[in-house]
């Protein structure tokens, strides 16, 4: 054989095994099970962003008990950016930052999990957190030993200072760390869904981001003028990426991230934002003080109702049906053959809701999922009253205000 031959059989055998070596790097070894409704919680970034301390998570840990959230479902405490100390020790290993933790961040997870309560920690993928913070970067095995030896829950991987990284291989690399290290931790992609992760997240985490940062409000638009980025209103993430529903379900959920429900819009946008996320099938992570919280506020996270649309065991994301002169109509499908339907008025004006559903045909193509008014009828409860509200075999009527919703579960007779 002549050596140019050989040359080039030596150099295609290497290019295929470094081609599967990469592909077996990137299938991921996430712990499978984890999250099989969408996960409730908290997390400290929307209010509090950096300005954190073992106190106020304390404090929280305390309220989502006593307050009912506990009860409700919600059961993760996740920090965000800004716990690391900015260097690491001199064996390379993270520090939590001693002024906000002087007792230790192991004995804060302790203590939140004498709550009862699950713990969850951030981290990001390049090599320096969004805030400044050491990333694991070159540190993912170490870390996530780190995070192992600590009994964490729940990691938060980010996506800032990650040029010239690949975000498939990236998120890999550490969904095999945490398996290797050998505790059941979810895992949650940050990643803004700039590099698709529903087409590649299933085997490596366990919910991914679809948008970048959300913002409190219904439907703008927030220009950042350092950085030259945007925040989104809950119904601009809502709708922002097209046909990618057909990615989520139990195990793998589309993240529309954390929630503004008290942080600042009206309640009617509250109630409008918390149900968005429950039709979607969405992360249920509240972000506000807890400390300052209304009843209001209280009332809107633990309606258990909306929560039981969000927690459905079918696991499959709402679509949105039909959309006239500001006013749409949501669906999704629940299990039991029963569908939820949340109309939504993104209008400045007072609409009427006229819905005859005799004139009406469900398809959820992406499902192989039918409602037909016209062969099947099924009973009304309007949720948000929590009261029945007659059958399809009437048009349903009300008046809907301005940014408010109405959200129906139809259940099959």
């Amino acid at each position: 054989m002549k050596k140019t031959t050989i040359s080039f059989l030596l150099l295609l055998f290497t290019f295929i095994g470094f081609s599967q070596g990469n592909k077996v790097t990137q299938t991921g070894g996430k712990y499978d099970g984890l999250a099989m409704t969408p996960p409730m919680g908290w997390n400290s970034w929307n209010t509090f962003e950096t300005n954190i301390d073992e106190k106020l998570i304390k404090e929280t840990a305390d309220i989502m008990v006593a307050s009912g959230m506990e009860a409700a479902g919600y059961n993760y405490i996740v920090l965000d950016d800004g716990w690391i100390a900015k260097e690491r020790d001199k064996d390379g290993n993270l520090v939590a930052d001693p002024v906000k933790f002087p007792s230790g961040i192991k004995a804060l997870i302790d203590y939140v999990h004498s709550k009862g309560l699950k713990f969850g920690l951030y981290n990001c993928a390049g090599t320096s957190t969004c805030a400044g913070y050491p990333g694991t970067r070159g540190y993912e095995y170490q870390d996530a030993r780190f995070y192992a030896s600590l009994g964490i829950d729940f990691l938060k991987y980010d996506w800032c200072n990650t040029a010239g990284i690949n975000a498939p291989e990236a998120y890999a690399t550490m969904s095999n760390a945490l398996k290797t290290a050998g505790r059941p931790i979810v895992f949650s992609l940050c990643e803004w869904g700039d590099n698709k992760p529903w087409d590649w997240g299933k085997p490596i985490g366990n919910l991914w981001r679809i948008s970048g940062d959300i913002y409190p409000c219904f439907d703008c638009e927030f220009h950042h003028e350092e950085g030259n980025w945007s925040s989104w209103g809950f119904m601009k993430i809502a709708e922002m990426r097209k046909d990618i529903r057909k990615f989520s379900g139990p195990d793998h959920w589309n993240d529309f991230d954390m929630l503004e429900v008290g942080d600042g819009m009206t309640n009617t946008e509250d109630k409008a934002h918390f149900t968005m996320w429950s039709m979607m099938a969405s992360p249920l992570i509240a972000g506000n003080d807890f400390r300052k919280m209304s009843k209001e506020t209280l009332a809107i996270l633990t309606n258990k109702e909306l929560i039981a649309v969000n927690q459905d065991k079918l696991g499959i994301q709402g679509f949105k049906y039909s959309s006239e002169d500001g006013l749409e109509v949501w669906v999704k499908p629940l299990s039991d053959d029963n569908w939820a339907i949340t109309f939504v008025n993104r209008s400045d004006v007072t609409k009427k809701v006229n819905f005859d559903w005799k004139k009406q045909l469900i398809k959820d193509t992406d499902f192989n999922l039918e409602a037909n008014f016209n062969t099947t009828s099924y009973k009304i409860k309007n949720l948000w009253k929590n009261k029945e509200a007659g059958n399809t075999k009437k048009a349903f009527v009300a008046n809907l205000a301005s940014h408010d919703v109405i959200t129906l579960k139809l259940i099959k007779i």
